[in-house]
């Protein structure tokens, strides 16, 4: 389980819609919320952050605020014991996790459109109306 909180530019309801339905087609989601005072977006479940900014990235700007386990309801019935630690070496510390997060968000390109415009000069049969 993990939350991951985006940081979204959206300015209406109809931008919000649709980031809501992006996201909501994803499997493994638990739960959705959208604070629209502070444009962030939160969804808790097994998802992979990367995959799910790269299908916001097509409706929106997308900033990744924090990625880190879900916090689960803590039950009363049953006290937690302190036992000495015997996966130390085996649990990731939860900012390395991040930065391989980052390493791999920064790897996707960014979904900009890149324009090449030709002249006459350099295209001799190119069609001018004079």
């Amino acid at each position: 389980m993990k939350k991951v909180v985006l940081m979204l530019d959206v300015h209406d309801d109809k931008s919000k819609k649709k980031a809501m339905r992006a996201v909501s087609g994803l499997e493994g989601l638990d739960s959705i919320s959208m604070d629209m005072k502070d444009k962030k977006l939160t969804v808790t479940g097994d998802i992979d952050p990367v995959n799910l900014v790269s299908k916001l990235r097509k409706l929106c700007r997308t900033e990744i605020v924090s990625v880190g386990p879900a916090k689960e309801e803590k039950k009363k019935e049953e006290p937690k014991k302190e036992e000495p630690k015997k996966d130390g070496a085996k649990k990731k510390d939860p900012k390395d996790e991040l930065a391989e997060l980052i390493k791999a968000y920064s790897a996707y390109p960014s979904m900009s459109t890149h324009y090449y415009v030709r002249s006459v000069e350099e295209d001799p049969n190119a069609c001018v109306i004079c």
